[in-house]
C-alpha cells in the first residue's frame, strides 16, 4: 500500500501503518520477540509431533531410557532463553524510558476524554473534537485528562496508548514523521458507547499546519483566555499585583517546589495547579491560612486547562 488506508480500510490491515519515529523502534521489537518466540516454540512442538507419530502404540521403536547426559545442553536450554529475555527486556525498559520523557521543545496539545469523545485544544487557542491536526517533525505531548470514568487514547500508527484518568493528568508524545490521516480510539471500555468514541489524527507538513491552524481560527491563545478568566473568577483579588488579601505568589511557581504547613514539599505541576483551585483546603501552603474558596464543580474542565496555561506562562508577574 502506497499511503494510508482510509478509515474504511482499516479493519482490512494486519499491521498498521508506521507514522511515526518510535513507531518502527516498537515493530522492531515486536518482530524480533516474535522471531526469538517462533525458533523457541517451533522445534518444540514438531518434536512433539515426531515422538507423537514414531512412539505411537505398536510401533516397534527402541523404548529405553538411556543413561547418558549432555550437561552442556541442559545448561543451553536454561541460560539461552534466560539471556534472551533479559535482553528484550532491557531493551522494552529503554523504549518505554524514551517514551516517558519528551524533548523539551515538544508543543502541548491539552486533551479531555468523555463520554463519548475527545476534546483537544492547541497551544494558540484552536479546539477540535474527536480530530487532531499536527505537524510532522515536531515532538507533540498530549496531556491529557477524563471528565468522567477512564479512558484510553490509542494511536495504532504511533505505536502509542495511554489511560486517560479522572482528576489526573497523564501524558503521552510521540513525533509524526508520514503526513496523512489515521485513526485514533478510546481502548478502555467507558459505556454504552465505547465503540464511538473514536476519531482522526491528519499529520501535515509544517507549512500545511500553520495554514490550518490560522484557518481554524482563535481570537485568544490558551494563556490569555485563562488570564480573562484569571481576572473573571475573581483570582486577581488575591493573587494580583494590588492585592490586599495576603496570598501565595503565583509568578515563576510552576514545576517549583512549594513548602506545606506539615513540613514537607510538593512540586507545583499541572496536577498539583488543578487540584489547589478545585480543592484548597488540601495540603495548606507554610504561613498562609486557608481562605480560598473553592472552585469544584464551577469552572469546567476546558477552564482549568486554561487558567493553568496562564499560571504555566507567567508571562507577567502576578503579585
Amino acid at each position: 500500500m502506497s499511503g494510508p488506508a482510509s478509515p474504511a480500510d482499516y479493519p482490512l490491515l494486519l499491521w498498521p501503518a508506521a507514522a511515526s519515529s518510535a513507531a518502527a523502534h516498537v515493530d522492531y521489537l515486536i518482530s524480533a520477540f516474535t522471531a526469538v518466540t517462533l525458533l523457541l516454540t517451533v522445534p518444540i512442538f514438531l518434536a512433539i509431533t515426531w515422538f507423537a507419530l514414531v512412539y505411537r502404540a505398536n510401533r516397534k521403536v527402541y523404548r529405553g531410557n538411556p543413561t547418558d547426559r549432555n550437561v552442556m545442553v541442559e545448561m543451553s536450554w536454561m541460560l539461552i532463553p534466560f539471556f534472551l529475555t533479559l535482553g528484550f527486556f532491557a531493551w522494552g525498559a529503554q523504549l518505554f524510558d524514551v517514551s516517558k520523557h519528551p524533548p523539551g521543545n515538544a508543543m502541548v496539545i491539552q486533551g479531555i476524554g468523555r463520554q463519548w469523545m475527545w476534546k483537544f485544544q492547541h497551544p494558540g487557542g484552536q479546539s477540535e473534537i474527536n480530530d487532531l491536526h499536527v505537524p510532522t517533525g515536531q515532538p507533540v505531548v498530549i496531556n491529557m485528562i477524563s471528565q468522567d470514568v477512564i479512558h484510553s487514547l490509542y494511536l495504532p500508527a504511533f505505536r502509542v496508548q495511554t489511560e486517560t484518568l479522572p482528576g489526573r493528568y497523564t501524558q503521552v508524545w510521540f513525533t509524526a514523521d508520514r503526513p496523512g490521516a489515521y485513526r485514533l480510539y478510546c481502548s478502555e471500555y467507558c459505556g454504552t458507547d465505547h465503540s464511538v468514541m473514536d476519531g482522526e489524527i491528519f499529520v501535515m507538513k509544517p507549512g500545511d499546519y500553520e495554514n490550518w491552524l490560522n484557518q481554524a481560527g482563535s481570537t485568544q491563545s490558551l494563556a490569555a483566555n485563562g488570564k480573562r478568566l484569571f481576572a473573571s473568577y475573581g483570582c486577581t483579588g488575591c493573587h494580583g499585583a494590588a492585592a490586599t488579601v495576603r496570598a501565595p505568589s503565583l509568578a515563576g511557581l510552576y514545576e517549583k517546589p512549594v513548602p506545606m504547613a506539615d513540613g514537607g514539599t510538593v512540586i507545583a505541576d499541572d496536577t498539583y495547579l488543578r487540584d489547589k483551585i478545585l480543592n484548597p483546603d488540601h495540603d495548606l501552603i507554610a504561613g498562609y491560612k486557608q481562605v480560598m474558596p473553592s472552585f469544584n464543580g464551577i469552572i469546567p474542565e476546558e477552564q482549568l486547562i486554561q487558567l493553568i496555561a496562564y499560571i504555566k506562562s507567567d508571562q507577567e508577574p502576578v503579585r
